[in-house]
């Protein structure tokens, strides 16, 4: 099969509501890009931080847009300043925490696959909030589980 270009404009962008009142836009999943590769977009506040996790399925590449973090790779602690950008490995355990008030960040993963992982715990935004709606850690590793991510400790 032929790959074929792909544009969607922002708001053809599916956006959820991430951990810790942030989000996570879907620029570009497996269906656009024939199973090539994720484009997914974190908006998110000082503080947010993953639980310190690896990927079985897919390499990482993200790109701090605006913001600052800090970031772990493997034992190996690092500041990762505005316009940073880092690649990680697969099966690499790895995380961050935001240190700037806001962050943006780009994040590329090949191949793709990991969109569904977002889509199972976040809430599409364009539909109704539950009253004190929460990615629960029991769903989080739900979603993770299911998606080929293990959840090694908690956020640093």
């Amino acid at each position: 099969m032929m790959s074929m270009p792909y544009l969607a404009q922002e708001d053809q962008q599916q956006t959820l509501e991430w951990l810790h009142g942030g989000t996570f836009s879907v620029l570009l999943d497996g269906q656009a890009t024939d199973g090539q590769l994720t484009v997914g977009r974190f908006r998110v506040g000082k503080g947010e931080a993953p639980p310190f996790h690896l990927h079985t399925r897919e390499d990482e590449v993200f790109m701090l847009i605006a913001g600052t973090a800090l970031l772990w790779a493997g034992e190996e602690e690092m500041e990762l300043g505005e316009g940073g950008i880092v690649y990680l490995p697969r099966n690499l355990p790895h995380g961050y925490r935001i240190t700037s008030d806001t962050a943006d960040l780009l994040m590329i993963t090949t191949p793709a696959g990991i969109e569904g992982m977002f889509r199972h715990a976040g809430r599409d935004i364009t539909t109704a909030r539950p009253d004190g709606f929460a990615i629960s850690p029991e769903k989080l590793a739900e979603a993770a589980d299911l998606h080929g991510q293990i959840i090694v400790g908690p956020p640093r």
